[in-house]
């Protein structure tokens, strides 16, 4: 007899280069189950959003991911039990319960574990953060959780930011969040930088922090991991800040979504080193454990 199969998959844009699908295996492996985990891109399959999704559902899928840019659109389809997830308003996982859509959000819950493993017990102090979407959300409710005592917003869309803004005076009242007009505004004071822009993926580039700014703060992240090294990084880490990479919120998040789509607990330290043995390009490039200066 074969492993217990589970089928999970991944819906988003520019999703090529996952390391989900092998970080799922992997983890089925480690507990005796065997995992498909399928890449979704709805304009590859001549289907909107709405579409693919159903088309998950009605195939038997356990589970989904969701990732840019349809972290919000799918609010619609998913109900959610907890009263933090459903401030953050943003949802990058759920599961299938009979014909029913339950979501959650760990980009929130991987991001904490992420930061505290690398970092500890340190607050994040007075953070600078681009980028106010889907998985901006998720990181600042999650910075605002670790004790961040002020938050600085910036994001093209200046509404993105007021709605985040207003999410957060919400939920935390001490933490000081405020919206600035530029991403130099943003970072006065700032003591961590973090990327929540797709700004240096792969197939994108850039850098959503200019880097004659970078310098001035203590550490940085980028929820980017495609590729690892971003520009952002790079940048970060020749200016001597403390460095977390997207890989670390990939690792730690997924380990939370296995648990989620299959009951099952795998150790971090034992996937990552998984992850490096079967792929050798899926080791972090640009990862510090210090804390932050």
């Amino acid at each position: 007899m074969g492993l217990p199969a589970i089928r999970l998959g991944l819906i988003g844009d520019n999703i090529a280069a996952s390391r989900s699908p092998l970080l799922h295996r992997l983890a089925g492996r480690m507990c005796g189950l065997d995992v498909r985990y399928d890449l979704l891109v709805p304009r590859a399959l001549k289907l909107d959003f709405d579409a693919t999704f159903d088309r998950a559902r009605d195939d038997g899928y356990r589970g989904l991911n969701i990732t840019y840019p349809y972290k919000e659109n799918v609010l619609a389809r998913v109900s959610i039990d907890e009263p933090l997830i459903r401030a953050i308003a943003a949802c990058n996982t759920l599961v299938f319960e009979h014909g029913n859509a339950v979501g959650t959000n760990t980009d929130y819950s991987g991001f904490l574990g992420a930061y505290r493993a690398n970092f500890g017990p340190a607050s994040p102090g007075c953070v600078a953060m681009a980028g106010c979407g889907g998985v901006g959300k998720a990181i600042g409710f999650a910075l605002a959780g670790l004790g961040a005592n002020a938050l600085h917003l910036f994001d093209t869309d200046r509404s993105t930011s007021d709605q985040l803004r207003q999410a957060l005076a919400g939920a935390y009242r001490a933490v000081d969040v405020e919206v600035a007009d530029s991403i130099e505004q943003t970072c006065e004071g700032a003591d961590g930088l973090v990327n929540c822009t797709p700004s240096g993926m792969i197939g994108i580039g850039g850098n959503a922090f200019p880097e004659a700014i970078i310098g001035r703060s203590s550490w940085a992240f980028d929820a980017v991991y495609t590729p690892m090294d971003t520009p952002f990084l790079l940048a970060s880490r020749a200016a001597g800040l403390s460095i977390m990479s997207g890989y670390e919120l990939l690792l730690y998040q997924g380990v939370e979504c296995f648990r989620i789509f299959t009951g099952r607990e795998v150790d971090a330290g034992e996937l990552r080193r998984a992850l490096a043995e079967a792929d050798p390009g899926s080791v972090e490039i640009v990862r510090s454990s210090s804390t932050p200066r």
